[in-house]
């Protein structure tokens, strides 16, 4: 039944029977599939056996579809014979190599939950997240890119209790025990104990805890099957048209769903390539894998393609066999997508929205929807998921309305480990009993199912009172022919509760515009209490050049905006004296 809205006052609408609501439900082909990931790598390899699977330009790793499911299985053989088994937990933090590959299929092979840390965390997040797990091995390095792990170890070797420790790499393993030691103790092992134990396990049994990425509070563990992983990636890798021909260039890092469903099990499902182009993102490095590996296809978050975009390529760049590729994770301007086609020729990118709780990929676009439609949306909904948008009372909200965007279907989370509070936060079953996810972002539908973001209920500024959208500023201001970059958020002020300040980047080479001409810049577009009232240029007076991210590369606001009122407050004390 379709419904539409009559007015009876302003701002206030009731439905009527002719407009639509914002609900949808996604196509039901191709069907899910029911396997375990050690299924998936043992078909993968019977048919792509000699092909290559992953490339590691860094430690000159050239894996084929042989040799991964071979160390996984070996790795899998002696995790056995430590006595780790189905629903046991083992923990991984480490940078882009072709370990973390082996050690996710081994552990997904027995039955084993991967407990997934950020590479970014502290000793003490990672303290709390393998003992909040309970982890019984961790393997690791000492060191992951510039960060050193060694406060790590050593409080690891203090604690009682700790799981034991496995080097991913020899050279630097001191007195721990090594990868490439388990490797050789499994390959002495007999299969059938494998398999047996391979047997056992189910596509809806839980393969991982991965890490949410929030900015704030300890971090929550979303559990995810087997059934999600799989489906989710194919359905991924289908709306980019991957083939075995393919090949991937991945820079995101693989404790995060991008890394490693959007782009290893998206490549696995498909048969194709991966390269992960360093241990941690690097410029240079992934602009020589697309030359170098004749790369088809690159993801990244915004923020590593405006590096992309920014460096200088070397001479002797080719990028000639690029055709798409994902942008996502954080909201996009949309020059950076014009630049995917203009300077990548990545006429068949697409964009994408999704949350680890989700599995990740809720909407994608298709690589031949109209270029219109993947610069302004996300796409539209994945096959067997269900979405919708609500109002805050939970009701669902006509077309063309702003509202909370709520998934349901087979990629749901099985919930938060340990924490039965914040699931019910999220996971709410409605009269029926179908069970949504409250994804805490901000979207609209439109007549066709496209869906476009249109902000995070947390990074909205109310400005006396009205609800500011910080996204559409951004995209104003990096329209503006001197900005590269604008990162907008709240900033304290008394009158109006907040206001919108805005950290810009000049483009080089061009003249600098004042804060008066950015003000009518917004203006002329947007409302103009949407227009800044405080601008900060990167890179000048004191403030930094770099901007504070994730681990996953988005961008952590609360300390931009942290920053700009220690900047307004120090003013204001300068302007008494």
């Amino acid at each position: 039944m379709s419904i539409e809205s009559t007015q009876i006052q302003p701002g206030i609408s009731v439905p009527t029977q002719k407009q639509k609501l914002s609900l949808l439900h996604g196509p039901v082909d191709p069907p899910l599939v029911d396997l375990t990931l050690g299924e998936l790598l043992e078909l993968q390899t019977y048919q792509h056996g000699n092909q290559e699977c992953i490339v590691i330009p860094w430690t000159g790793a050239r894996w084929t579809y042989n040799e991964l499911n071979s160390q996984s299985s070996a790795l899998a053989q002696s995790l056995l014979d430590m006595g780790i088994g189905v629903g046991d937990r083992v923990g991984i933090m480490a940078g882009n190599c072709e370990q973390y590959a082996a050690v996710f299929f081994a552990a997904a092979k027995i039955g084993v939950i991967l407990v997934i840390l950020n590479n970014t965390y502290t000793p003490t997040e990672a303290m709390y997240g393998l003992k909040f797990s309970d982890c019984k091995i961790f393997f690791t390095v000492p060191r992951i890119g510039r960060l050193d792990n060694s406060k790590l170890l050593s409080e690891l070797e203090k604690q009682k209790g700790s799981p034991k420790v496995v080097m991913l790499r020899d050279g630097e393993s001191g007195n721990y025990s090594t990868y490439d030691q388990l490797i050789q103790s499994g390959r002495r092992q007999s299969h059938q104990r494998l398999y047996r134990a391979m047997s056992r396990v189910l596509p809806h049994q839980v393969v991982n805890l991965q890490f949410t990425s929030g900015t704030t509070g300890l971090p929550k563990a979303a559990m995810l099957t087997h059934h999600n992983l799989i489906n989710n990636s194919r359905f991924i890798g289908d709306r980019m048209r991957l083939t075995p021909d393919d090949i991937l260039c991945c820079p995101p890092p693989l404790f995060h769903c991008f890394g490693l469903v959007l782009g290893l099990l998206a490549i696995v499902t498909h048969g194709g390539k991966i390269v992960y182009p360093a241990e941690v993102f690097d410029t240079d490095a992934t602009l020589q894998a697309i030359s170098d590996e004749k790369c088809t296809a690159v993801h990244g978050v915004p923020a590593m393609f405006d590096s992309l975009f920014q460096a200088k390529w070397p001479e002797d760049f080719n990028c000639d066999a690029l055709r798409t590729g994902i942008i996502a994770g954080a909201p996009v301007p949309r020059y950076l997508m014009e630049l995917l086609i203009k300077r990548f020729g990545m006429t068949e990118f697409t964009s994408s929205y999704g949350l680890t709780e989700a599995s990740p990929t809720c909407f994608n676009a298709f690589t031949d929807d109209a270029i219109d439609r993947r610069l302004t949306t996300v796409g539209t909904l994945m096959p067997h998921a269900h979405a919708k948008i609500v109002d805050r009372d939970g009701n669902v909200v006509p077309i063309g309305v702003r509202g909370e965007l709520c998934i349901a279907g087979y990629q749901l989370q099985a919930g938060y480990w340990n924490n039965c509070e914040k699931t019910s936060e999220v996971m709410v079953k409605d009269a029926s009993g179908l069970t949504w996810l409250h994804t805490g972002d901000e979207a609209v539908f439109d007549e066709d199912g496209y869906c476009t973001i249109t902000g995070r209920f947390k990074d909205i500024i109310i400005r006396g009172g009205e609800n500011i959208y910080p996204l559409e500023i951004e995209e104003r201001l990096t329209a503006h022919p001197s900005i590269s970059r604008a990162i907008v958020v709240g900033l304290k002020n008394q009158h109006y509760g907040e206001v919108v300040g805005a950290f810009v980047e000049l483009v080089n080479n061009r003249p600098k515009p004042s804060t008066q001409e950015l003000r009518d810049w917004v203006r002329k577009r947007l409302g103009g209490h949407k227009s800044p009232a405080h601008v900060f240029w990167l890179g000048e007076s004191g403030i930094p050049a770099t901007v504070p991210l994730t681990g996953s590369g988005k961008v952590r606001k609360f300390e931009m905006a942290k920053l700009g009122e220690e900047i307004l407050k120090r003013e204001a004390t300068t302007s008494k004296l």
